[in-house]
């Protein structure tokens, strides 16, 4: 890492869990990535993401532009999302994952990176980094990513259970752990990013830029049958994405008391209209595409402080 100043500040990229909704995301990260006219990774000295973030966060610390990104977006997430059953799902998303990542380890990124996932037994994170200067403690045993592959973590932090099967893993050191989406400890990233710029790069508050990036918020869907099965599962949907979304605004809330001197752009905004319903299972690939053009308004209204952040 670079001795960080106020010329040379360390930037952070925060990148929120939603499952589909991700093409939120990536429409704000195409524009971000057209005001400094290179990849994310040659901007951002950290990258942290949860489940739909943690696929983006690790794509774009391993080098793929934001346009790569979207095609596999595109090619692959409404299938996996059309899956009925949480084996279905778990069974689509290894796919991809191998497909993605093959047997890419967390040596191989170009910056670094957080990966987060919940630990299931336990109730703790688990935070898959990239180089030991991330490390808290434990830097005589620190093995990047625990030694797991970057799609063996992605598919962790995706885990969104009861939706997806739990993901077992083993670490370096032999220990199975069984995970789940990162969703459940921190939706929002930016709190344990802003901790390792803190704490294990010893960077300067003041010498910090993060950009918080979510999915937006939306209407919830209205159940497109009567059957008792589709209302109790829709239930279940929205359950799932009221714990995610409380998790995000408190740890947004928690970044604002704790670090409102770190300069921070928060990029999250609400769509109030009716058709702009959407859940975290969204397969609708034109409703997902409207999603992406909503994330590059929502970079234009940020345009200049993003510009102040980044350039």
């Amino acid at each position: 890492m670079p001795d960080f100043t106020a010329e040379r500040p360390c930037r952070i990229l925060a990148l929120d869990g939603g499952g589909a909704k991700g093409f939120y995301t990536l429409g704000v990260l195409r524009e971000i990535e057209g005001l400094i006219g290179c990849r994310l990774y040659e901007k951002f000295d950290l990258i942290f993401g949860t489940s739909t973030g943690a696929i983006i966060a690790a794509l774009l610390a391993l080098g793929y532009s934001v346009e790569e990104i979207h095609g596999l977006y595109r090619e692959y997430v409404p299938t996996i999302m059309q899956k009925k059953t949480p084996c279905e799902k778990s069974a689509a998303l290894a796919k991809l994952s191998e497909k993605v990542f093959k047997e890419d380890k967390f040596d191989s990124v170009k910056t670094g990176v957080g990966v987060v996932a919940t630990k299931w037994e336990i109730e703790r994170p688990m935070i898959f980094k990239g180089s030991v200067e991330q490390a808290h403690g434990r830097v005589g045993t620190f093995v990047p990513g625990f030694g797991v592959t970057i799609g063996e973590a992605v598919q962790a932090s995706c885990s969104a259970y009861p939706f997806f099967e739990r993901k077992t893993i083993k670490t370096a050191m032999e220990d199975e752990v069984e995970l789940i989406d990162g969703g459940y400890c921190a939706n929002n990233p930016t709190l344990y990013a802003i901790a390792d710029a803190l704490k294990a790069l010893k960077v300067e508050r003041e010498h910090i830029r993060v950009v918080s990036v979510g999915v937006g918020v939306y209407p919830e869907p209205k159940p497109g049958l009567k059957m008792w099965f589709a209302q109790k599962y829709l239930v279940s949907v929205q359950l799932l994405q009221k714990t995610l979304e409380i998790n995000t605004q408190s740890m947004d809330q928690l970044r604002h008391i704790l670090f409102n001197d770190i300069k921070t752009v928060r990029i999250s905004d609400t769509f109030e209209k009716p058709e702009m319903a959407t859940d975290l299972f969204e397969h609708n690939l034109t409703k997902l595409n409207i999603l992406r053009q909503r994330g590059a308004e929502s970079f234009a209204s940020r345009e200049n402080v993003l510009r102040e952040y980044l350039l």
